[in-house]
């Protein structure tokens, strides 16, 4: 498939999906009918899916082991990671402070009078489990790097390749180059398997928006288009201040790089899958010129740290539910419920609807009705869809401006010969050469 036709099939595939799924709502003889059709569109979506998961594991070992190995030095990897996690507890601060800005202002649950059930905790759809932070630190460790791998642990499969890393990179000085000639030759490969399986993308699209619209239909959204609305509403207030942090250091790049990671924010969006723009994005940053290093060791620790929609999307839910039990949280109350979303949301990249698990979880912890989940549970596709593409964008943008800072003698980067060009990234500016 020719990749700059991409976005546009996968819109394509959106539009068909909602036309399709409402007939299909609409036509269906019972509710029962209705949720047998979507099943088979569903299929469709779980194996366009695994097949994306498949490639995840070997691939962000690959290109995370090719870019500790390339940076040479622990000291390069401990800058980098410095200014990452730097960038991240601060995205993650700002995203929930807008959350709760927005639901303070807009109040979307007020009106509702809702009674708290007696069995409140017990009468929720998500089961919150133990986030605490004891368990997220014991977790962030393999038991096997096998098991990290089946499971698709992004974080530990991180601890491993950082190890196997900085390893290789000792072999590397002492003049053997045969390891990291194979794990180049992966990457390279891992690239074609995920060239394969992204031209399935426009079907899975379709499949996963007609899902959703043929069990509900599209009365759905205009029921809830007054939360979805102010949800949105404070997406857009994120992506402009995630892009004006990019244009205060990277300057007028920032507009290429968004005209560049379209494709994999669009299929984010639409899959409501980040790990589905996980490859995509990558080649997005290779070409706007960030070395193929800083992407392969930021973009893995982003997508376990750096979830800028889904954090919003936390303090945005958990207010909005108690507004609608009338419960009156304090500013105290408020920023003590950030401080805990801060330190919980990092404990659960890679679960299924992990930003429902953490508002479960946070909800308990402050006497609020778990089973006011129930309330968001029936749009949270349309939710899951918007925090996903902005989990994306955060993540390109923090990648792009911390290569900005890498020094000019360090960023040069090889790319695999079977890329068409290779790139050099200077001060924001990108240059490119035919290979």
């Amino acid at each position: 498939m020719n990749k700059n036709k991409l976005p546009r099939r996968i819109g394509y595939g959106i539009v068909l999906g909602i036309i399709v799924g409402c007939a299909c709502h609409h036509f269906a003889g019972s509710e029962a009918q209705a949720k047998e059709i979507a099943s088979y569109f569903s299929l469709i979506t779980d194996i366009f899916l695994r097949m994306i998961k498949m490639i995840i594991g070997p691939l962000v070992f690959a290109t995370l082991v090719g870019g500790i190995a390339s940076m040479g030095n622990s000291r390069s990897v401990g800058r980098v990671g410095v200014r990452a996690m730097t960038w991240f507890i601060t995205a993650s601060f700002v995203s929930l402070l807008i959350g709760m800005v927005l639901a303070n202002v807009f109040q979307p649950g007020a009106g509702l009078n809702l009674t708290a059930p007696v069995e409140a905790g017990k009468t929720a759809a998500v089961a919150g489990g133990d986030l605490s932070l004891k368990v997220f630190i014991s977790h962030v460790f393999p038991k096997s790097f096998a098991e990290a791998l089946a499971n698709n642990e992004i974080l530990q499969i991180v601890v491993f390749s950082i190890f196997f890393g900085f390893a290789l990179a000792a072999i590397k000085r002492a003049g053997d180059t045969k390891i990291s000639d194979c794990i180049d030759e992966l990457a390279k490969l891992m690239f074609k398997i995920t060239d394969y399986v992204m031209s399935f993308a426009p079907i899975g699209v379709f499949a996963a928006i007609a899902s959703a619209l043929s069990t509900e239909g599209a009365s759905l959204l205009l029921d809830y288009g007054k939360l979805i609305a102010q949800f949105y509403l404070g997406i857009a207030v994120l992506w402009l201040l995630i892009f004006a942090a990019g244009y205060f250091f990277i300057g007028n790049s920032i507009f290429n790089l968004a005209r560049l990671i379209r494709g994999p924010v669009l299929l984010a969006f639409s899959t409501a899958s980040s790990e589905s723009a996980y490859p995509k994005t990558m080649e997005a940053l290779e070409k706007f010129g960030t070395p193929k290093r800083v992407n392969s060791f930021v973009l893995p620790l982003g997508y376990s740290f750096n979830l800028d929609g889904s954090m919003m999307y936390q303090a945005f839910a958990i207010l909005f539910i108690a507004q609608a039990y009338n419960i009156e949280l304090s500013w105290t109350q408020q920023f003590l419920i950030l401080l805990t979303l801060m330190v919980t949301s990092k404990g659960i990249a890679g679960v299924a609807r992990a930003a429902v698990v953490v508002v479960a979880s946070s909800l308990a912890m402050f006497n609020i009705p778990e089973a006011g989940l129930l309330l968001i549970l029936g749009v949270e596709q349309f939710l899951d869809m918007g925090r996903t593409a902005t989990n994306v964008v955060g993540n390109s943008v923090a990648t792009a401006v911390i290569a900005k800072f890498e020094p000019a003698d360090e960023q040069s980067v090889q790319l695999e010969p079977a890329a068409t060009h290779s790139h050099s990234y200077t001060a924001g500016t990108q240059q490119t050469s035919p290979t």
